[in-house]
């Protein structure tokens, strides 16, 4: 079976027949290059030194308890926010992003002032502020009827809201403010929930992702499992009523192993054997012999003679088994056995790939029309080699159906090539883009520091270079991660270092 078949199988025959249309709100963020007269030198909005210092030196001086120091300082907050305002108009790039992530010391007066002021800094004008991650939550412990724990969960800290105040302290700058949450990794806290046992995401082997993944620290679960959805419900609602500016997905696939473990070849690698996916495969069937053949398949991981004799057998009143999406041959049952055996296998495989991709596009399908319900923007993360074939019959295992997201909802692919140049990159950015339609918002992730090559990794500027040249109309880019550009000052507010 070729690729050209393959990819008409996954895309057409199959996920077109189990997706659902539905209608997104359109955010284009693509515009024309920039004006002539817009100088290079000015593109990237940082503030000079002088303003820093001077900035700085306010800040200090109001949260020592000085109002006329409070007074200035909000006065200058505003005046650059205007400043940032206008130059990110005029400039080629309207939004330059930056992936941030808060810690309890963050809590301390005047921190977050310093973060947001850091990052304004340095002419970001959005923030993508992780607020669910391995495990925990960026919600005030005495609000948090989630069933993750609070980032801040100190005694006396019941009611600090670093998710609110961020937000509110990132308007005054100027900064839109995304919710940046993972998605289908739990975190391990999630495995130690008795009654969410029955949750987890699993292999035909019994596995589990924390047996799969190295280093036991990502808990995957089953994308069809209603008690996954509902909580995750609850978490999104807490979140969107701290108003963000939108809310961004990451984590919208399966867990990736390594070697050998990173491709999909056979049923059992899927994990669709979550009792929940389980019972959504098998109810994908439109008739018994079908229901059958698909149980079968499930439990053996793969067909064999006997089971389409013992299938005829028990439902001699059907013809062809029948499932979701599968029009048989009208001369099937006449076919030699080995012929329809053979023929069988192949489907099923494709179709088993598809139950499991189709998950994902549905978790994040609920996840968004909850965002959109608030008006608000949301987007999903993805990795642009999450979604390929490998070889003849096999998928990357994180079976991140990307080209199958909504398309009106931005997709912020994470070009993280690793190349002496930004080649690789441009190939990433350049494979989403062919396949996004003209309503998709493409915000190319790159990660890397300002002013330096490291490890492969081209400076940002250099990526950014490249990704203006080939793509002219971009607009919008992010950083991956404030952590990178400050790293000393990052090590500060994990541990309360001088802080």
């Amino acid at each position: 079976m070729n690729l050209h078949y393959i990819g008409w199988f996954f895309g057409r025959a199959v996920l077109a027949s189990l997706l659902t249309t539905v209608a997104f709100g359109s955010d284009l963020r693509f515009s024309q290059p920039a004006q002539a007269n817009v100088s290079e030198s000015n593109y990237d909005c940082q503030f000079s030194t002088q303003d820093i210092e001077a900035k700085e030196n306010l800040r200090q001086a109001a949260f020592q308890g000085s109002q006329k120091a409070q007074q200035d300082y909000n006065q200058v907050l505003t005046r650059q926010a205007q400043k940032l305002r206008d130059c990110r108009a005029q400039s080629w790039l309207h939004h330059q992003s930056i992936w941030l992530r808060m810690y309890p010391c963050d809590a301390q007066e005047g921190k977050i002032d310093d973060i947001l002021d850091r990052i304004v800094n340095r002419g970001y004008n959005e923030i993508y502020l992780g607020v669910f991650y391995s495990g925990q939550v960026l919600l005030p412990s005495r609000d948090n009827s989630t069933v993750w724990t609070s980032v801040e969960d100190r005694k006396g800290k019941e009611d600090q809201d670093l998710l609110d105040e961020t937000i509110q302290k990132a308007h005054l700058r100027g900064l839109k403010v995304y919710a940046w949450l993972f998605s289908l990794n739990y975190g391990y806290i999630y495995w130690h929930r008795l009654d969410r046992q029955s949750t987890f995401a699993r292999n035909g082997k019994g596995e589990n992702s924390l047996d799969y993944v190295q280093g036991h620290s990502q808990l995957f679960v089953d994308p069809y499992n209603q008690q996954v959805r509902e909580d995750y419900q609850q978490l999104l609602e807490l979140i969107l009523q701290r108003k963000p500016d939108g809310v961004l997905f990451d984590y919208i696939r399966y867990p990736r192993g390594e070697g050998s473990q990173s491709v999909a070849g056979n049923v059992k690698d899927l994990w669709i054997y979550g009792d929940a996916s389980k019972a959504a495969f098998l109810n994908r069937a439109t008739n018994g012999k079908g229901r059958f053949l698909l149980g079968r398949y499930l439990s053996r991981g793969d067909l064999i003679a006997e089971d389409l004799q013992e299938a005829d057998k028990n439902y001699p009143q059907e013809s062809s088994p029948l499932w979701q999406g599968r029009n048989p041959p009208v001369n099937e049952m006449s076919q030699p056995l080995n012929i329809r055996l053979e023929n069988l296998r192949n489907e099923l495989w494709f179709f088993a790939v598809a139950h499991a991709a189709q998950g994902v596009v549905d978790f994040l399908t609920l996840a968004t029309k909850q965002v959109q319900a608030k008006g608000i923007s949301s987007g999903a993360v993805f990795f642009p080699e999450g979604n390929q074939p490998v070889g003849q019959r096999g998928f990357d295992s994180r079976l991140q159906p990307w080209d199958h997201f909504p398309k009106s909802i931005e997709w912020h692919p994470m070009s993280y090539g690793l190349c002496e140049n930004p080649d690789c990159i441009v190939q990433q950015v350049k494979r989403v883009l062919s396949i996004s339609s003209n309503e998709t918002p493409v915000i190319p992730a790159i990660a890397g520091i300002w002013g330096k090559n490291i490890e492969n990794r081209p400076s940002l500027e250099n990526q950014m270079a490249a990704l203006r040249l080939n793509f002219p109309t971009l607009d919008s880019i992010s950083h991956f991660a404030f952590s990178w550009q400050e790293p000393e000052f990052d090590k500060a507010r994990k541990f309360c270092r001088n802080y």
